[in-house]
Parts: structure tokens; C-alpha cells; sequence
């Protein structure tokens, strides 16, 4: 992922999330361990409850079967690493309840997802590791990890699972993405693995990606209990052989088969607090709601339309209409290079609220910057006496909102849908648009210019680009 701004999320209550939290099978058995545990429980030299004691822990939870006492150990681990369990002496193997088992019942929402967040990186960790079996192997007499005989990168492992996180969430919040739907597995291991420039993958790249679904295929079988994500596993009939692991699907294959993955609004609020503390800009619908204008203005700017409309949203819900869109209208002045953008939002904005809101746009009328909007705004609502532009605001109006455009959303189809279609309308409009004093002049005639399909056309752009440099002393 790069270290721009991700996508918003919209994230569920946090009253909601902390009572998923608290359901989770993998918390809740470490809740119930941390109950449980007495005067008499032991752990070893890590923490680990001693084996003996590990029955005795999977008949409390209910388990049964081969795995019982590893699913036991593991929720043993999730409580000590969630500050659940406290040992109070480790030559002594003792323990005793810990500080954070109480918030579980007598916390807050967000304490009880602060617990949460502990145990999550507890399983995600675990997650890269490779089976025990293949640990005690490779162990040497010192007691050390020979991990080449493992063919493990502990680090590259991690960064590896991180990746695909990331790539989940990246493909859950985008506005193009499946929301609360679900991801094949294959598409998250190509995402890893094939270049985004490849046509074709070849063999080997085909046969990477088959190695890493079924490396993910364990993970999320991990990483299932813990509530990060619901997870449908690869059929294990494709995996018959099991020297063989099933090649990657073509497109007549059922691809459910192959595994799918959802991740929960749990999940989106565990991968976004994991995002922020790396470092990463990871926003999230409603963040702005207390702040100013010029705020909400700026932080929207790149949101996708839905998004950007919930933020809206949130931020006006808080305010009287004609006070929020005066104040909305003076954060959207400005001849700096984000100023366009800011104020195609501001008409997003205004869009929304009511005709109690028309004294703040009848006040900007007389504006150079913002007298166009409020035109468009008061027609709309079929407002009386709304005097007309004239030709110059028009003008500055139509770059304004090419320029907006651009920032938005790059040479997107819609855009050059609009330069063809202005091209077209008016017969003398580069004649007439490299005259318009506003700072984005030459840049909106460039990329018109760029992408006219008409050769005659773009080359009339270009030159009128030219002209409104040299008129700017560019």
C-alpha cells in the first residue's frame, strides 16, 4: 500500500463493536480462562499454561477432540496478552486475575474494544508462524529456531500477512469495492503476487499465487475466531492429493471453492487502528463532524462521492443550515491550488441543506469566487430574482469546476465527456477562456488540450494554454 490517504471507512457504533468483541469465540474463551484461573493454576517459564492443567482448561470451554488443548493454550495466551491474566510470579509459575478482566464487564465501549485490539495482535502474530510440528524440528540443541531448515522470513511473513490485511481493507472501503460482501481468496494472494503491470501471469507466477492462498488459507482459519473476518475455506475435495496444492482457478471454476473472505465491521475497525499505528492516514466517516468548515472542506477533498456525502452529513447534522453554510461558503474561498476542489465540495454541501440556508447565498451574489455557486443554488430551488451571470463569471465558473474535476478525479472519462461537450457548445470558447484571470487557467486548457479526441480541437486548447501563461507570467 502507498502512504497516501486510504479510503474512509464507515465504521459501526462502538457499543455495537465492543458487544461483537465481547462474542468473539477466541475472547470470550480467554474471559472465561481468566475466571477461572485460581491460587492453584501454574504457567511455564512463557506464560503458557502448564500441560497438565490444559484438559482441565479445554473441558471448561467446551472442547473436545485432537485440537482441544492447543485451542485451550491459544485463548490461554490471548488472556495473558490482553492483560486478562497477570502472572504474579514467574519462578513460581503463579498467577492471579488482570487489571484489564474487569473492563470486559465495568468498561466502556472502547475499553472493552482496547482489550480486543491486544488479543487481535496476539493472533495476527501467530498467525505467521508455521505449525508447531515444523518449530520442534527445526529446533538445535542450543534450543534455538534454525529458521532456513524452515524456509521462514519471520519478518517477511509478517510484512506478508500485513499486505494482505491491508489489501482487504483497501478493497472493503473503496467505493468500487465489496462493502460488507465478500473477497475471493484467490484475488487477495494475486493482489501479492502478480505485478499490477502483467498481462498474463505466467506459470510461475500462477504457481506463487497458488502457494500463497493456501499459506492464507491457514491464516484465516486462524484469524477467523478472533472476529477479524468471516472466512469460507478452500474446499479440501481440490486438495485430494495432498502433495498437490490445487492450481489457481480459471474463470469457468466456481471460485467460492477456492476460499472467500469477508471482513466483519470488527474486523475494519481492528485493521484501521493497526493502519494508524504504522503510521498509515486512515480516516474515518464522521471524524470531522466537530470540525470547522475549512476542515470538512479539505479533509473530503479526495473521498469518493458517497463518502464524502456521509461526512457531509455528519458535520451538518450539527448545525443550524444558515450558519453552516456561511460558514461553509467562507471556507470555500481561495485562489491557492486546492481552492476549486474545495468549493465544488461547498456545492456538494450546500446541495444538502435547506431553503433556510438562501440569506448566506443571496449575501455572496456580488462574490468573483463564489457568486457563481450561489447562482446555480438559488436557480435550483427556483429562487426569485436571481440575477443572471454574466458572460466573464461563466467563464471563471466552467474553470473552476474543470479545475475541480481534475483534482478529483484525474483524466477520468467523465471529464473528457465535459471537455467535449464545452468544446462543443461554444464555438469560440478557448478564444474566449485563456482571457479568465483565475490561477488554474492554463492548467484546466493543458489538460483539455490532452484530452480532446478532436486533433483540431485539442491543438486550439493547447495554444490557448499557451496564451494564458504567457498572460500570467508563466
Amino acid at each position: 500500500m502507498s502512504d497516501s490517504p486510504l479510503p474512509p471507512v464507515r465504521l459501526h457504533p462502538e457499543p455495537e463493536l465492543a458487544r461483537a468483541a465481547l462474542s468473539t469465540p477466541l475472547l470470550s474463551r480467554a474471559a472465561r480462562l481468566a475466571r477461572w484461573a485460581g491460587p492453584a493454576t501454574r504457567v511455564d517459564a512463557g506464560g503458557g499454561l502448564v500441560e497438565e492443567q490444559l484438559p482441565a482448561a479445554a473441558e471448561l470451554l467446551g472442547l473436545s477432540g485432537d485440537d482441544a488443548a492447543a485451542s485451550a493454550s491459544e485463548a490461554w495466551r490471548v488472556a495473558v496478552d490482553a492483560g486478562l491474566v497477570e502472572i504474579v510470579d514467574e519462578e513460581a509459575g503463579t498467577v492471579t486475575a488482570g487489571a484489564d478482566l474487569a473492563l470486559l464487564t465495568g468498561g466502556s465501549p472502547h475499553d472493552v474494544l482496547a482489550v480486543w485490539l491486544a488479543a487481535l495482535e496476539t493472533v495476527v502474530s501467530d498467525a505467521g508462524v508455521p505449525d508447531l510440528d515444523g518449530l520442534v524440528e527445526a529446533l538445535d540443541e542450543g534450543g534455538e529456531i534454525d529458521f532456513s531448515s524452515l524456509d521462514w522470513d519471520p519478518e517477511a511473513e509478517a510484512d506478508f500477512l500485513d499486505g494482505v490485511l491491508g489489501n482487504l481493507y483497501l478493497l472493503t472501503v473503496s467505493e468500487e469495492g465489496p462493502g460488507e460482501g465478500t473477497v475471493p481468496l484467490p484475488a487477495l494472494a494475486a493482489s501479492m503476487i502478480v505485478p499490477d503491470d502483467m498481462g498474463e501471469p505466467t506459470n510461475d507466477v500462477l504457481e506463487q499465487v497458488s502457494d500463497a492462498m493456501m499459506r492464507l488459507d491457514d491464516q484465516f482459519r486462524l484469524l477467523e475466531p478472533i472476529g477479524l473476518v468471516e472466512y469460507r475455506p478452500v474446499d479440501e475435495a481440490l486438495m485430494a492429493d495432498a502433495d498437490e496444492e490445487p492450481a489457481a482457478p480459471d474463470d469457468d471454476t466456481d471460485v467460492s471453492r477456492y476460499g472467500m473472505v469477508r471482513l466483519t465491521p470488527l474486523g475494519a475497525y481492528g485493521l484501521r487502528a493497526r493502519l494508524l499505528e504504522a503510521g498509515f492516514e486512515a480516516p474515518a466517516v464522521g471524524e470531522l463532524a466537530d470540525k470547522g468548515a475549512d476542515a470538512l472542506l479539505d479533509g473530503t477533498a479526495h473521498f469518493g462521492q458517497t463518502a464524502a456525502r456521509a461526512e457531509t452529513e455528519h458535520w451538518l447534522a450539527r448545525r443550524e443550515s444558515l450558519a453552516a453554510a456561511r460558514e461553509l461558503l467562507a471556507a470555500a474561498r481561495g485562489g491557492d491550488a486546492g481552492a476549486p476542489l474545495r468549493r465544488l465540495r461547498c456545492q456538494q454541501a450546500l446541495s444538502l441543506v435547506g431553503a433556510e440556508a438562501e440569506p448566506a447565498l443571496r449575501d455572496v451574489l456580488d462574490d468573483p469566487e463564489l457568486g457563481g455557486l450561489a447562482r446555480v443554488w438559488l436557480s435550483e430551488r427556483g429562487a426569485a430574482e436571481v440575477p443572471p451571470p454574466s458572460q466573464e463569471l461563466v467563464f471563471w465558473l466552467t474553470i473552476d469546476t474543470v479545475a475541480a474535476q481534475l483534482q478529483a478525479e484525474g483524466n477520468s472519462e467523465e471529464l473528457q465527456a465535459l471537455v467535449e461537450g464545452l468544446a462543443e457548445q461554444h464555438s469560440g470558447f478557448f478564444a474566449a477562456a485563456w482571457r479568465v484571470d483565475h490561477p488554474a487557467t492554463p492548467d484546466v486548457l493543458e489538460a483539455m488540450g490532452r484530452l480532446h479526441p478532436d486533433k483540431r480541437v485539442a491543438k486550439e486548447a493547447r495554444k490557448a494554454a499557451f496564451k494564458a501563461r504567457s498572460q500570467q507570467g508563466g
